[in-house]
């Protein structure tokens, strides 16, 4: 007796425009709060769904990764105390471009961020 092959899993369903706007403009506004996190599960999870949260998603990690490493030279340099302006810069620069992006996402825009490392397309 042979048994029947296992299921493909079903492909991701794509989400109506509404949904992608929405989940887009989340992930710009969790960047203020917790940094590159919610663009790495959202484009993880999100890349498939449609064109435009994938856009969205991958310019926000891009962004977000680029902070981080503004992040970690400003740390280093906070010895020669120049870092303690660089982190203040990275600070004001990651809410106003997230606030932007965001607003830019909610009304249907595809937005880039200025000064981004391009890590994912």
């Amino acid at each position: 007796m042979t048994m029947p092959p296992p299921p493909y899993p079903a492909a991701p369903q794509p989400l109506n425009p509404s949904d992608e706007k929405m989940w887009a403009t989340l992930v710009h506004v969790g960047g203020i709060f917790f940094g590159f996190l919610p663009a790495l599960i959202g484009y993880i999870v999100m890349k498939d769904r449609g064109p435009f949260v994938r856009a969205h998603t991958a310019t926000a990690l891009n962004f977000q990764l680029t902070l981080v490493i503004a992040e970690i030279v400003g740390w280093i340099l906070t010895i020669v105390l120049i870092g303690f302006v660089i982190l203040a810069a990275v600070y004001v620069l990651r809410i106003v471009f997230s606030i932007i992006a965001a607003v830019k996402a909610n009304a249907g825009e595809w937005y880039t961020y200025p000064m981004s490392i391009t890590f994912l397309r």
